[in-house]
């Protein structure tokens, strides 16, 4: 039992990079099938049993890999309650969509917590795979059913942090964001027994 428990052990840095991997090819999947930029942008990639898309340009890629690598940081010392996709109306800069992608923070295994010395979880890596790929179809499956996004749209991502964090240079404080008339969608969660992500859509309504 015990050598089971040691193969599937998972480091709270190991769960906050499942974590971070998983924002990385939601956000990917959403700028692709939002439209926001030209498909022939994106390569297909295989992950989780299933083929994603991520962006190939340069700005978009060093953006994400600059806000996850602080963001896992943040995450592993439990600093941060969720990040936020904000897809913007270009013209008059009203937001249309905002992804919200919520983390909270579990115990792990307690047991063999203490027998290493530090967190750890003890989930299967297999199964925690299985659930970020059904919270993945279930990202392409809402998209389906969202409003046309008939104007020129950018996005950004706003990280919820705790106030004692240090902010890195040329990042900005945001102000809180809101959709008029907005509608929620709940998708799946997933666990790592050491973080629980909630994924929630809310978006405007067409009049």
């Amino acid at each position: 039992m015990s050598q089971q428990q040691t193969k599937n052990s998972i480091t709270l840095r190991g769960s906050a990079q499942i974590v971070c991997e998983y924002l990385s090819f939601a956000i990917n999947s959403v700028l692709f099938q939002r439209g926001l930029y030209p498909p022939e942008t994106f390569k297909a990639q295989q992950q989780y049993g299933i083929t994603l898309l991520i962006s190939e340009d340069p700005l978009i890629k060093n953006f994400l890999t600059n806000l996850l690598s602080q963001s896992e940081e943040w995450i592993i010392n439990k600093k941060v309650s969720k990040l936020s996709l904000i897809i913007v109306n270009v013209a008059n800069k009203e937001v249309l969509e905002c992804w919200d992608f919520n983390v909270q923070y579990e115990d792990g295994d307690t047991t063999l917590s203490k027998e290493k010395g530090e967190q750890v979880g003890s989930k299967d890596l297999k199964k925690i795979q299985q659930e970020i790929r059904d919270v993945m179809l279930q990202v392409a499956a809402t998209i389906s059913y969202l409003p046309f996004l008939d104007c020129r749209c950018s996005f950004d991502v706003l990280i919820h942090a705790k106030t004692d964090c240090d902010i890195p240079e040329k990042w900005t404080e945001a102000e809180p964001i809101a959709i008029s008339n907005a509608q929620n969608v709940q998708l799946k969660t997933f666990s790592t027994s050491l973080h629980k992500m909630e994924t929630v859509v809310s978006y405007k309504l067409v009049d």
